[in-house]
């Protein structure tokens, strides 16, 4: 599904996204490394057993950038013009290698671009969910969207 022109998106508008995610090890391990991210608690299995966790966290940025991934066919494929910004972001539970995520979206605030007519600003709040229906993270994303006139 293609996402939407910034005229076509209003207010309160929510999606329940389809496509869901099983974090793996590797998924983990993987970004851990491309980040250059050593912390322990994502790449150490004994290290995060000894923690308060007991098992391995899986790294925040990956699951921020699930979650934003989870939300772009349905919000923004075909129409972004940028994102101008992330806002908000928070973490309030852990993720831990297994979980299975999906994203909801809700659109927050809508302004019309002063630097370029027939296109806008869409304000998404994202929040991504495990599988027992914890938000394991949330923000708001500002876009800069296409019109549909474009």
């Amino acid at each position: 599904m293609a996402g939407r022109h910034y005229d076509e998106w209003q207010i309160g508008d929510a999606i329940v996204h389809d496509i869901r995610r099983t974090v793996t090890e590797t998924d983990n391990l993987l970004f851990s490394v491309m980040t250059h991210n050593p912390q322990p608690l994502h790449i150490d299995a004994e290290a995060a057993k000894a923690s308060e966790f007991g098992q391995i966290l899986v790294n925040g940025t990956f699951t921020f950038s699930l979650m934003i991934g989870l939300t772009i066919a349905d919000t923004t494929l075909g129409t972004l013009i940028a994102n101008l910004g992330y806002d908000r972001l928070v973490m309030p539970k852990p993720v831990f290698l297994g979980d299975t995520l999906r994203a909801e979206t809700q659109v927050h605030d809508l302004r019309d671009s002063r630097s370029r007519p027939g296109s806008g600003i869409v304000t998404f709040a994202h929040q991504l969910r495990n599988q027992r229906d914890e938000i394991v993270c949330h923000c708001l994303r500002m876009a800069l969207l296409t019109g549909s006139g474009a």
